[in-house]
């Protein structure tokens, strides 16, 4: 590297376009590592951010060299810099926007689920009370039957032992109990009657 060291900046910028000597840039680093960490500096106003900024520029400087025409490199160098410097605060801005508005939308669509759990809870409960007013319609062994094998799990042989009905009788009572909920049920809007008997029950 010695025979570049006394080399003029600009003159150090026409080698390297020349002959594409990596070398070349590794002394421009050297000459200007404090210029650009301080530049970085004043503008990031935090000293990691700024020794970032200084690799990364003096990385960028292997292909912008060949790409740009440099008059001065010093104050060509300051605008890398001040641009590069301002595109991470933007970025850095942006990147803040967007984490905010993501933690908004966030807690709209929280509030919003929330929300439409306590409409479902509401809906749920407005039909467990519609299906206990249709059950309490129904004659008394149909109910106690529908009671015993839908809300308590029971079995037709544990309905017959409990209440004394014979089996066939325990599902004559539950088939005539369903058919008739299903027509009461009907007439308030609720068709579906085994998925709500199902949802109760799970």
């Amino acid at each position: 590297m010695n025979k570049y060291t006394k080399i003029s900046d600009n003159k150090l910028v026409s080698l390297y376009k020349e002959n594409l000597d990596k070398e070349i840039v590794g002394i421009l680093f050297k000459r200007y590592t404090r210029f650009v960490f301080l530049v970085s500096l004043k503008y990031l106003k935090n000293e990691d951010d700024a020794k970032d900024a200084l690799m990364q520029i003096f990385e960028k400087l292997f292909d912008d060299l060949i790409n740009h025409k440099v008059e001065t490199f010093k104050s060509w160098l300051y605008m890398v810099t001040r641009n590069h410097c301002l595109m991470y605060l933007r970025k850095k801005q942006s990147d803040l926007k967007k984490d905010i508005e993501l933690k908004k939308d966030t807690e709209i669509f929280m509030e919003n689920d929330i929300n439409l759990h306590l409409k479902e809870n509401k809906v749920n409960e407005l039909k467990a009370d519609t299906v206990q007013n249709a059950v309490n319609q129904l004659k008394s062994n149909q109910k106690e039957c529908i009671k015993l094998f839908y809300f308590e799990g029971k079995s037709y042989s544990e309905i017959a032992e409990m209440t004394n009905y014979p089996e066939k009788k325990v599902k004559s009572y539950i088939q005539n109990g369903k058919r008739n909920l299903k027509n009461i049920l009907t007439k308030q809007g609720i068709s579906t009657l085994f998925l709500i008997l199902l949802h109760l029950i799970k």
